[in-house]
């Protein structure tokens, strides 16, 4: 079985095969890991995914192009050239070796990005209400090795994104430059002079040639090719080419440009398979691309799109790893702000400081708030203790954290568990779990500062004899000073619970304990939770309250009697620190 791709029948990638074997002589010697720096293969787009949204959620910008266009191309810049090109078996034959050699990819091995205006738009095509949050990547850099003799230690960089600043799609081949040169040249010598950068590109169309054509700078050697087929550029643009005025290239463009479908009817005519793919190359480039996909956990970046994205996408290679140049992404309008003009307000509910909007800018604005109590709290005290709740509310504001908040003093914070349901870390339902894979394995905290509940003991999960609560309660006493967190962050249950503090429940309302067990009505039953009075103790409490299926409690609290035993968000009363709601609107009105 065989399958198309339409980026094949383009005329610069038709002919990279057809140029290596007419120029093998000069080819030959350059072609491989002694001469070449890196290759680049590149196709950026300034669409964005548009009524395509379903689909980007299922594949993403790695399995839409570079697993398949990119890659072939890639097949077809590394592998061995067949003696005869019209053989389409040893041309297939090629490729599936190549496709072998490639070292299975790290997670490091990929920058990711999606650009701002995504998540909106997946939330109206696919009428995802907003809580939904995605991490389909719309941009990609990957970095790829070859394990052979050829390209032994060769970065090939394969990069695709929605919404860039400009069309363009080349393969660019960077030779090494290890030649000091002493002499001043005229420029007439300088063009041709090896202290001059050496690449041949690839330019397969758009940017800014417009146009098809292949490129080599005059210090490496004149192609040559069949005059009907390609033609050489006498005349040309006042535009740079990769950092050097086009005039220092020989340009070869097509003699007559080609519609793409055009060929891909003629060699079906004529049963040139050599543009096709079979189902082994698609199986073996599935295989690669699937462990680079699994082993990817990396939040994606967002950038604005467009021009707008500046250098906020530029990576570099460290270690034969990937990483963004810049640490703290540049200023962007969050998402929240194009749907919604209105800021966040400020009013008073039960008493207390209320902040609400819709649900995307509220969490961006708790967002900034817990990092501005984190830098006040370094800068005074050198530390950050933070508190945090499990449920599906945080998730959000954990993504929030880690996408956007890259200046956020996380070496000198300590993350500590509000709650903990009483199952394994690796469980759906743990709240540690949700953290880890939401938060902790996309910041840079200390290992030394991360401090989940000891709810697994002995074997055993939650048993009052292992005395779990006491060793937390020992630990918080140890580390926090006075036990006093900076800032502890609470969700609100439908019944009124906070923390693991339900109605009805006999420890954790009041007392000295400051760490207990508890139960729950909803599985899993069994339950560890910070009390009341060690709640109390923080500098600061936020509450936070997302959703429709809210409202009917806040309605409820807002009109009943402060009842503790009844509602235990009503004990939740700072002793001498801040308590701030944080409600949207859809909890607040519905």
């Amino acid at each position: 079985m065989i399958r198309f791709f339409f980026l094949y029948v383009l005329q610069t990638v038709e002919q990279i095969l057809p140029f290596r074997r007419r120029h093998h002589r000069h080819l030959d010697p350059i072609w491989n890991r002694h001469h070449v720096e890196r290759v680049e293969i590149v196709m950026k787009e300034t669409v964005d995914a548009k009524g395509r949204t379903s689909f980007y959620e299922e594949y993403g910008v790695i399995r839409d192009v570079i697993q398949n266009h990119l890659t072939e191309i890639l097949t077809y810049v590394a592998m061995e050239v067949p003696r005869n090109l019209s053989d389409s078996n040893d041309v297939l034959r090629a490729k599936l070796e190549l496709l072998g050699s490639l070292q299975p990819p790290e997670h490091n091995s990929a920058v990711i990005g999606q650009y701002q205006n995504y998540l909106p738009q997946v939330r109206e095509e696919m009428e995802k209400n907003e809580n939904y949050f995605t991490n389909t990547q719309t941009f990609a850099g990957v970095l790829i090795y070859i394990d052979n003799a050829r390209w032994e230690g060769v970065p090939f960089l394969l990069v695709s994104g929605k919404d860039l600043d400009e069309r363009t799609s080349y393969v660019r081949v960077v030779f090494k430059d290890n030649t000091f040169c002493v002499l001043q040249e005229s420029k007439e010598e300088t063009v041709k002079s090896s202290c001059q950068p050496k690449q041949i590109i690839f330019h397969i169309g758009n940017g800014a040639l417009n146009s098809p054509a292949i490129l080599l700078t005059r210090n490496l050697f004149k192609a040559s090719f069949p005059l009907s087929q390609w033609k050489e550029a006498s005349e040309f643009p006042n535009i740079s080419y990769f950092g050097q005025p086009i005039s220092d290239y020989y340009v070869w463009r097509p003699s007559q440009e080609r519609d793409a479908y055009d060929v891909l009817i003629s060699n079906i005519y004529r049963g040139r398979k050599g543009s096709f793919v079979t189902t082994k190359n698609l199986l073996a480039s599935w295989k690669f691309w699937t462990r680079l996909l699994e082993n990817l956990d990396e939040t994606p970046r967002i950038y604005p799109g467009g021009a707008e994205t500046g250098t906020m996408l530029d990576f570099l290679i460290e270690q034969r790893a990937l990483r963004y140049v810049t640490d703290e992404p540049l200023e962007v309008i969050s998402m929240g702000q194009k749907m919604n003009a209105f800021a966040s307000t400020q009013s008073i509910f039960l008493g207390n400081t209320m902040v609400s909007n819709w649900a995307e800018p509220l969490i961006q604005k708790l967002a900034q708030d817990i990092q501005a109590t984190a830098e006040e709290a370094v800068k005074s005290r050198g530390v950050f203790h933070l508190a945090l709740s499990g449920g599906s509310s945080p998730v959000a504001l954990f993504q929030q954290l880690s996408r956007h908040h890259y200046g956020f003093p996380w070496k000198h914070t300590h993350l500590w568990m509000v709650d903990e349901r009483c199952v394994p870390f690796t469980d759906t339902d743990s709240n540690f779990g949700s953290l880890e894979r939401h938060l902790l394995r996309h910041v840079r905290v200390p290992y030394v500062n991360i401090h989940p509940m000891p709810i697994h003991k002995n074997q055993r999960l939650c048993a009052e004899a292992d005395n779990g609560t006491e060793e937390y309660a020992q630990e918080i006493s140890a580390l926090v000073s006075n036990s006093s967190f900076d800032m502890v962050l609470l969700g609100l249950g439908n019944d009124g619970h906070t923390a693991s503090i339900f109605p009805g429940s006999q420890d954790g309302i009041t007392g000295d304990k400051l760490v207990v067990f508890s139960e729950s009505p909803l599985k899993p039953i069994n339950r560890m939770s910070f009390s009341l009075p060690l709640i109390n103790k923080a500098q600061k409490v936020a509450v936070l309250v997302l959703g429709k299926g809210k409202h009917d409690i806040i309605t409820l609290i807002s009109r009943a009697e402060s009842k503790p035993k009844k509602w235990p968000i009503f004990g939740v009363k700072p002793t001498s620190g801040q308590l701030v709601w944080y409600i949207d609107y859809d909890a607040m009105f519905r």
